[in-house]
């Protein structure tokens, strides 16, 4: 029994600490230009995930704009029972891009263990991976941001059975997530040759 409580002290301990120090969402989220250069760990992940799986990593940060606004500990809303106590939350979504237990156990399998939802380069290789997949299956060109988004928020089956056409809501955000791309895309041609350039002795 002292065991089990111990090893729960330590779980929850860092838990805490992991959750303490994730980093603060960039100061200017619409411009990747300054994201990178606030946070250049995160550049060389985008880059390591767009050479691994050929996602452009405007369209990567995108979807991670619109699933999260880079807040790496995130969840779903819980819903409210009687209108004001505290529920469940409506999906397992957790972290930068918000995926899905089932989705993110389906990586895992692919890839190997390791890596949190709450980890931005274990995320961003993730979102490269299920881009590649959509583009793979469904022929979705690496670029289109707006089918790519939809296939992620439906899954592959869903947006190949066209099940988000009468989602006009949903339509709306995938061409929001594709604005987005279109200026990532825009700010990377001016800037991405002075951002930091990863040394051997860059570990994170």
């Amino acid at each position: 029994m002292k065991k089990n409580t111990f090893l729960l002290g330590i779980f929850l301990a860092a838990t805490l600490f992991l959750t303490a120090c994730a980093p603060k969402p960039p100061k200017n989220q619409n411009d990747i230009c300054e994201i990178f250069t606030e946070y250049p760990g995160w550049f060389w992940a985008a880059q390591a995930s767009q050479a691994r799986w050929g996602i452009p990593m405007s369209v990567q940060m995108a979807i991670i704009y619109q699933e999260s606004h880079f807040q790496g500990n995130v969840k779903p809303a819980r819903t409210k029972m009687l209108g004001f106590i505290p529920w469940s939350r409506p999906s397992s979504a957790y972290g930068y891009s918000q995926a899905l237990d089932g989705t993110w156990s389906e990586y895992q399998i692919a890839n190997g263990p390791g890596g949190y939802r709450s980890d931005f380069d274990t995320t961003i290789d993730f979102l490269g991976w299920y881009c590649n997949r959509a583009h793979v299956r469904a022929g979705i060109p690496v670029t289109n941001a707006y089918a790519l988004y939809l296939a992620y928020h439906e899954g592959i089956g869903g947006y190949t059975r066209g099940v988000y056409k009468n989602q006009a809501w949903l339509i709306t955000i995938a061409k929001r997530v594709q604005h987005q791309s279109d200026i990532y895309h825009t700010q990377l041609l001016k800037c991405q040759h002075s951002l930091p350039k990863k040394s051997r002795w860059d570990f994170f």
